[in-house]
């Protein structure tokens, strides 16, 4: 599978619909290439399938929560360096620093704007082209 030209694969893992929707209609302006997890299961093997450039990731989801998939992903060496932002309605400093001792890259705060959204996107895409080079 190819990158787009324009856009990233991203994958967005959320337990909220209203979430994923949002944020693929806006990725999708953004001209990203979306796919959609429900949950960290649902999303390792997206993740093997469809190797995205970058990962949004729901903390609080039932099953596996967002700090485990986080690590899960990490841990394997062919997506050790995919950037990851954590989402969370919860503006925390311990959700934070939790999210970077897991190797999360950012952290988004819901609900998020479109530029949040995209700017985060621009910001963690140039790092991954950087680190590629």
């Amino acid at each position: 599978m190819s990158i787009p030209s324009s856009g990233l694969k991203v994958l967005v893992i959320d337990d909220s619909n209203t979430i994923r929707r949002s944020a693929e209609i806006f990725l999708k302006q953004g001209g990203h290439e979306v796919l959609l997890a429900e949950d960290g299961f649902d999303a390792l093997s997206k993740v093997n399938d469809y190797e995205p450039n970058l990962i949004f990731c729901d903390i609080l989801m039932p099953r596996l929560d967002g700090y485990q998939t986080c690590a899960i992903i990490k841990r394997n060496e062919r997506f050790s360096n995919v950037p990851i932002v954590m989402l969370s309605s919860k503006d925390g400093v311990f959700d934070k620093a939790r999210g970077r001792m897991v190797g999360s890259q950012d952290y988004l705060t819901k609900p998020f704007t479109k530029d949040q959204l995209l700017q985060t996107v621009q910001a963690l895409g140039s790092v991954k082209e950087i680190k590629e080079a």
